[in-house]
């Protein structure tokens, strides 16, 4: 299968995640926390970094390696990660910093870079979209690098781009894979309510009302508290929730506050209110608490390995079984068993796309 040379638009904590579990498993013994250690021949030792890019001072000209751990980034570190030779360059600004966040970002003054030479110099596969919630313009931006790159495209972000139709198809017409919208992660928040939801639907439970809450303290809520920011990123984690039900369901989901103190920490509180047998009523409360960035790393190294079989195979487009499986706003929901059945059958070619 080869190498996989990937680039990030973004350096925060999800990429410090992705790139530290990458090396993590690279040098330990065990594979827990991988849904699948081995995916079609590739395993994250098998994951490159080549090209990076950003906007904050105290990461563009730094090695990758170094980067990751810069202000203000704050998820837990795991393992020393080598000297990478790979400079964040600076992008273009756009809309990435939103009216929160540039009281802790310091932009760059260094000149901004063309991001598809870079790809193209770097000879990258792959290029991930990393940038911050509600960054809509940043997020098409690096779209359009990567087709003028003719770079495979993962959108981790919820600016919804490999589920509109008209951008799937100019990857489509390119012979370009893009998969997203919106990381899934491992064990977060969206799966869990969506698993809850259709295992009520599933039981003969009548779902009345739901809602799902969440509190953090990295950069990621503090750019939500700027609501303009959140209507994709709501739209994203409600859309995979009613999915779960033939029938409407009043739910309410959003982040919901930035509490300093909980660094890269997030505390998700899930509240479903029901009727069952002889419609007895019914009430269920879960509370998660998980290291954010951690959560989507493993699921985002399932999405490059099966983009990168899907470029050694010539398929273009969007990746309707991989981004099911990986992503929150897919162009094709399914319940999570049904995704993930869908996505190993692609990886076996039993399925094309």
């Amino acid at each position: 299968m080869g190498k996989v040379r990937v680039a990030i638009a973004g350096v925060g904590n999800c990429a410090s995640a992705l790139i530290q579990g990458c090396y993590y498993y690279r040098y330990g013994k065990d594979t827990i926390g991988l849904t699948f250690p081995n995916l079609g021949g590739l395993t994250p030792k098998d994951i490159e970094f080549v090209a990076a890019f950003d906007v904050n001072e105290k990461k563009v000209g730094k090695d990758l390696s170094e980067a990751i751990f810069e202000e203000p980034n704050n998820t837990v570190k795991i393992v020393d990660v080598p000297r990478l030779d790979v400079k964040v360059k600076r992008a273009p600004l756009l809309d990435g910093i939103g009216k929160y966040l540039k009281d802790v970002v310091k932009v760059s003054d260094k000149d901004t870079v063309n991001v598809s030479e870079e790809l193209k110099n770097s000879e990258a596969d792959i290029l991930i979209n990393y940038v911050p919630v509600g960054s809509v313009k940043a997020a098409k931006f690096y779209a359009e690098e990567a087709l003028k790159a003719n770079t495979a495209f993962i959108n981790g972000m919820p600016t919804f781009i490999a589920s509109d139709e008209s951008w799937s198809k100019r990857f489509q017409d390119k012979n370009l894979p893009i998969a997203g919208d919106d990381i899934m992660s491992q064990l977060g928040a969206t799966v869990l309510h969506k698993t809850l939801v259709k295992l009520c639907v599933d039981r003969g439970v009548r779902v009345d009302e739901t809602y799902q809450l969440n509190l953090g303290g990295d950069t990621d809520f503090l750019n939500m508290l700027e609501e303009a920011r959140l209507k994709e990123k709501r739209e994203s984690k409600t859309s995979s929730v009613i999915a779960m039900a033939d029938y409407n369901i009043p739910v309410r989901i959003g982040p919901s506050d930035y509490v300093n103190f909980l660094n890269n920490d997030k505390v998700c509180y899930i509240w479903i209110k029901g009727r069952y047998f002889g419609l007895v009523p019914l009430t269920m409360e879960v509370k998660l608490h998980v290291v954010d960035a951690y959560n989507s790393a493993g699921i985002m190294i399932d999405a490059i390995r099966g983009t990168k079989i899907a470029l050694n195979r010539g398929i273009g487009g969007a990746l309707i079984s991989l981004s099911a499986f990986c992503f929150k706003h897919p162009p094709l929901q399914m319940p999570y068993q049904e995704a993930k059945r869908a996505f190993i059958e692609f990886v076996e070619g039993k399925r094309e796309r």
